[in-house]
Formats: C-alpha cells, structure tokens, sequence
C-alpha cells in the first residue's frame, strides 16, 4: 500500500479514536505501532520501537524536568502560597472597580511563575478567587472569565513545563525560551487588566468596588509574598544566570518549595505525601502522551509525512504570513478535541520543518505556539480552561464561562497580532542577554 495513503489513514484513525475518547496517549501510541508495522510489512520492527520508546522518554535527562516543574506547582499550591498571592494582590488593587478581577490576574500572574501549568493556575484560582468575587457581587460571567484567562498565563510565563517541551522537541535552547515568554507573559497580564478596566467603564454596575486597605495591611501582605519571590528568583535566575541548566533548575525549585514549605511549617507528612501521589499521577498523564508521541512520529517518520507536508504547505500561493495564520488556525481547531501538552507534542514535529523553511525565527515560533494554545484553551466551545472552572464552580454554566471570557479572546487576538507583526517583543530579552 502506498506511504501516503497509510500516513492519511493514520491521521483519519488517530482523530476517530480521540473522538471516541480513547486516551490521545494511547491513541498515538495504537496508530503509531499499526501504521509502522503496515509501512515495513513486519510486526516485529513495530514491537521493537514499541519497546524502545518507552525507555527514550524515561531516560532522557531532559525529560526529568517535567515532574520537578510539576512537584514544585504542587507544594507550592498545597502550601498556600496561591492565597497569599491573592491576598496581597487584593489588598494592593482592590480598592479600585474592578480591583478583585484585577487582583486575580496579578495573582494569576505570579502563581505562573513558579507552577508553568495553566489547568493548575486555573484549578487554583477558581478554590481562591471565586469565592471572594462572588461575596462582593460580581457577576458569574465576569469573575469565571477573568480566572479563565488568567490561567493560560500558567504556559506562558516561565518556568513553562509547554515551552520546556517545545524547546526540547526542535533542540532549542530552554533558558532562551523562558526569556522570550517572560516580556510576552507581561504583556498578557497588562492587557487582561486593560480589559477588566474597559469593561469597568462600559458597564460600571457589572464591575464592583473593592474594599479599601490600609498601608499597614498592604506592607504586611508583601510580606506573606517572600516565598513566591524567593522561588521564582531562585530558579529564573539560576537559569538566566547559568547556574544551572533548566533540568537543574526544576530540580532546586521542587526542593526549594519543599524547603520554604517544611520551614513554614505547611507540609506535614500526609500532606507531603499527596504532592507526591498527585505529581506522580500527573506526570504519568503526561509521559503517557510523550510515549505515545514518539510512537507516532516514528510512523511518520517512515512515511515521509513531514516532508510532503512541509512541501505542500510551502508551495501554496498564500505566503510565509497567510501560511502562518493557516496554521494558527489549525490550532485553534485542534483545542476543541486536545490538551496544551498534547497539541505541541502531537503537531510541532510536523510544523517545525515548515516554519524553519519559511525563515521564521524558532524561538519566536515557540512563543507564539503557546499563544496560539493558550487562546485554544479558552476559546469554545471545547477550552480546557473553562471545563476546568466549570468542575470547581458546579453551579456556573459553561455558556456563563464561555461568555464571560469572550473579551479576553478578543484581548489574545490583538496581543498575537502585536508579537506576529513586532516579533522584537519576543526576542528582545534574549537578544538583549545574548542567548539568540
């Protein structure tokens, strides 16, 4: 049987299975296999990658930093320190309209920089911030929004466990990586609260004033912040200072956070156990997709796949920006149906050879791929972001959530438009510390 027709069919196979709910780790791992042994004729071939896969991914070094970043979100989120940040935000910007909504994404914000999973960011501060927008009368649709959107900062804002992935995928450098999310990260976090502030402006009843604080009750909530802080600076700074590789990096964040947690007296042994247990489940997810991944892309490989793909995107007569916003778009449709992780796993080795040959820079790309599956997770009528919200807040409806994060989409589209036609904003940092 013809390679192309094999490759075609992988795909069709592939999307059915996920349609059928099969498990997008398992289901590359299936095609894979089947389409690998269809290509050499053989099952045997087929069984040996199935049995070198496996140990790739497990015993690549690389690889290691994906459940330290998580432990270290873990402990940090067990801990408390997600409330702290929050309160110190609140305390900060909650006087002013909208001061809650706008505390959230601050929150949002710095509870990126030491967890670098946006379903976790969106997880935790739907338990903190819900409730306490709520109690001052702020709507449904704005206050599930707001905490939507400012979970997709969760993959932008380094340490990104995402853009770990990528980099590692197309041998990038990570610690360049992390600098071109940083300045973008910034950027998102700024436009979200320009658009709480429009919406304050629009419609003044829908966007409650905060309670005042006193400057004594601010200075003491900067205080409880020192452990955020302190991680962050520890671990970005280890990496921007080349202390230590980001696998490196991971490693003395996770034990910092256990450290800072212990000392604090906030991680007693059962405690202490379930942000293991919970690591271990997590990463298992996500090494089952990486698994799967290879598996896939080892049947690709024998096809030709992403050879004929990259020359049959770059031959057609819409040029390098009209292809890029066709792939954009592509994985704006690929949310409804995958994970963050798995959408940059599943579609970067295929895209990659395209961008390169287009001449975009591949740093850049990076960033504007998470951007482009950080607006997939909120965007309907399938978004990750939202379906995790609507699980925490079992009395909001989705088309309440869907509704109240519509202006934030409109915020990502304009902000992908920026970095698409300026991409000095993403690579000025790293040009800047000499890493491009």
């Amino acid at each position: 049987m013809d390679k192309d027709i094999i490759a075609v069919g992988g795909f069709v196979v592939l999307f059915l299975l996920m349609v059928l709910r099969v498990p997008i780790g398992i289901s590359m791992g299936l095609v894979g296999v089947g389409g690998f042994a269809m290509v050499v004729g053989q099952i045997g071939p087929a069984l040996n990658i199935l049995e070198l896969s496996p140990i790739r991914a497990m015993t690549n070094f690389e690889f290691g930093l994906v459940p330290l970043f998580i432990l270290m979100g873990v402990v940090a989120t067990e801990s408390g320190m997600s409330t702290e940040l929050f309160t110190a935000c609140s305390k900060w910007l909650g006087r002013r309209r909208g001061g809650m909504a706008l505390a959230t994404v601050a929150a949002c914000a710095g509870f990126a920089a030491i967890c670098g999973s946006s379903v976790a960011t969106a997880a935790t501060m739907s338990n903190v911030a819900l409730p306490e927008m709520r109690r001052l009368g702020y709507p449904d649709t704005l206050s599930t929004g707001v905490v939507a959107a400012g979970g997709t900062l969760g993959i932008l804002i380094p340490p990104s466990v995402v853009l770990a992935i990528y980099g590692i995928i197309v041998e990038q450098d990570i610690a360049a990586l992390f600098m071109a999310g940083l300045v973008p990260g910034i950027l998102a976090t700024f436009m979200y609260m320009m658009t709480v502030r429009i919406l304050g402006a629009l419609n003044p009843a829908a966007v409650p004033t905060g309670e005042p604080s006193t400057w004594r009750e601010r200075i003491e909530s900067v205080r409880g912040i020192w452990a955020v802080v302190l991680l962050f600076l520890f671990v970005i700074g280890g990496i921007y200072g080349g202390v230590f590789t980001p696998t490196e990096a991971a490693g003395m964040g996770a034990g910092g956070a256990i450290i800072i947690a212990v000392a604090r007296r906030r991680l007693p042994w059962p405690l202490f156990v379930k942000c293991f247990s919970q690591t271990v489940r997590t990463t298992a997810s996500v090494f089952t997709i990486l698994i799967g991944a290879l598996l896939f892309g080892s049947f690709l490989a024998v096809t030709q796949a992403p050879q004929n793909i990259t020359n049959f995107l770059v031959g057609l007569p819409i040029g390098r920006y009209g292809l890029l916003t066709l792939l954009l778009l592509v994985y704006l449709g690929l949310g409804c149906v995958l994970d963050a992780m798995a959408m940059v796993i599943l579609t970067v080795p295929i895209v990659f050879p395209v961008i390169v040959k287009l001449g975009f820079d591949p740093i850049w790309f990076g960033v504007i791929i998470v951007m482009a599956v950080e607006l997939a997770l909120i965007t309907p009528p399938v978004g990750m972001n939202v379906f995790v919200i609507k699980g925490v807040i079992k009395d909001t409806s989705l088309k309440t959530i869907f509704t109240g994060v519509t202006p934030f989409i409109f915020t990502d589209v304009v902000r992908l438009l920026l970095l698409v036609v300026f991409p000095g904003i993403v690579l000025f940092l790293p040009r800047l510390l000499g890493s491009v």
